[in-house]
């Protein structure tokens, strides 16, 4: 790994469309609170398709309009800052999967402005 290597760790947060907390989407709620932990980014992709434990499967299909597509929310910061943020998951995730993997940051750079859709 050269200087301008990092390691990280890699969040991955897998719920449904219609899973809700504090009166609000999920992963909004996520997103929120990693941005209020201080977390360096976070990126909310919305699933075309999929299925979870109950083997239900979810899509986007006209024929089939769902209200529960999958969700995924990713995180990478340093390992002290994910697993500081980990009670926050834990406690807000009834239903999903998280995961967590080492990842090696090789370029973060921020656009020198901070903006909010709210």
């Amino acid at each position: 790994m050269d200087e301008t290597t990092t390691e990280g760790i890699q969040l991955r947060i897998y719920v449904g469309e219609s899973d809700h907390a504090d009166h609000r989407p999920l992963w909004e709620d996520i997103l929120l609170r990693a941005r209020e932990a201080g977390l360096s980014g976070a990126t909310v992709m919305r699933g075309v398709a999929g299925f979870g434990r109950d083997s239900r499967i979810h899509t986007t299909k006209i024929l089939r309009l769902s209200q529960d597509l999958p969700m995924l929310i990713e995180i990478v910061d340093r390992a002290d800052k994910i697993e500081a943020f980990r009670p926050t998951i834990e406690s807000l995730v009834r239903g999903g999967l998280v995961t967590a993997e080492r990842v090696q940051i090789w370029l973060y750079r921020g656009s020198g402005s901070a903006s909010s859709d709210e």
